[in-house]
């Protein structure tokens, strides 16, 4: 993908023109594919609202541009708005979307698949800051938020905006805002539960997976809290289940006929998953599913397994 400020589309005209910290412009870039994939939950949906940002800042005369106090202040509040747009229409998409809509998921960063012009590929430059907001439970929470909820909280909460600048985006009083804030920080205190430490979480997913592969429900039941739920997301473009299985017994037996139907074609693989220890399964070669974890104590309280491959080209072999 390009954003439409390639060298080569005018820039070099733009500069002898005196074009404001071209430098310092691109360099918003990152800031905004990552505020972008937090309020979208997808990759290349946070692209496409760069792309749009850019083109709407080059669509300016340099006078217009210059006139602007904060370039960097300036395309946070554009790519704001579009994605609050974006959010509107995105619960009539789902409406149609085949089985449950998950987050696309996101790579350890040395994993991520390095862009070449036209590709498609995703630019290293661009990476997703993975922290505590995009850990696949924090994102599946902020996707159940209303569009003004979602970006109330991510604009505050994690990107430090103070409320008043947060209501020119959202369109409402800051005092609306703080409320939307609030609000969104209740639903993610009653969805999510306290995080033990990453080392134990991947020893965790480590026996799960060899159970797993063993196909021994026994060790599968035991790692999995007896209300567990398994989400996939196959988006009707890959085999998977369509509703969650719930209860650790029905997600451990489903599980181990996978792995008996899959045979000796599929290998499981360790991975990072948002910042998060979980798998990857690979099939003939190639990266078919993401499986992310949500882990309370020592049990796994929901799997979220994605299959979309639109969903899986940032991914490729470690």
């Amino acid at each position: 993908m390009t954003s439409g400020a390639e060298p080569g589309n005018g820039h070099e005209e733009r500069e002898e023109r005196g074009d404001p910290g071209l430098g310092a412009i691109m360099s918003e870039r990152r800031r905004l594919i990552n505020l972008g994939y937090r309020l979208l939950g997808s990759l290349a949906d946070a692209e496409d609202v760069v792309q749009e940002t850019y083109a709407r800042w080059y669509a300016m005369s340099v006078r217009e541009q210059q006139a602007i106090e904060s370039p960097g202040a300036w395309l946070m509040t554009v790519a704001s708005r579009i994605c609050l747009n974006l959010l509107g229409s995105a619960r009539a998409r789902r409406e149609t979307y085949v089985g449950d809509w998950i987050p696309e998921p996101l790579p350890e960063p040395r994993e991520w698949t390095d862009a070449s012009p036209g590709a498609g590929g995703t630019d290293p430059a661009d990476r997703i800051t993975l922290d505590e907001s995009v850990t696949m439970a924090f994102m599946v929470v902020l996707d159940v938020m209303t569009p003004a909820e979602r970006v109330a909280f991510v604009l505050h909460d994690v990107f430090r905006y103070p409320f008043g600048e947060v209501a020119e985006i959202v369109g409402r009083t800051p005092a609306a805002c703080r409320q939307l804030a609030s609000s969104a920080r209740r639903r993610i205190r009653t969805a999510q539960t306290p995080a033990g430490p990453s080392a134990g979480q991947a020893g965790i997913v480590r026996r799960f997976r060899t159970a797993w592969e063993a196909k021994d429900i026994d060790a599968l039941i035991g790692l999995l809290d007896p209300d567990a739920t398994a989400t996939a997301d196959g988006g009707g473009l890959a085999v998977t289940h369509l509703h969650p299985l719930v209860g650790g017994e029905r997600i451990a037996h489903a599980y181990a006929e996978i792995a008996r139907v899959s045979g000796h074609r599929t290998t499981f693989l360790e991975c990072t998953v948002n910042g998060r220890p979980g798998l990857v399964a690979q099939q003939d070669g190639a990266i078919a599913t993401v499986f992310a974890f949500e882990i309370a104590g020592d049990r796994i309280r929901h799997i979220w397994a994605v299959r979309n491959p639109e969903k899986l080209r940032p991914w490729r072999l470690g």
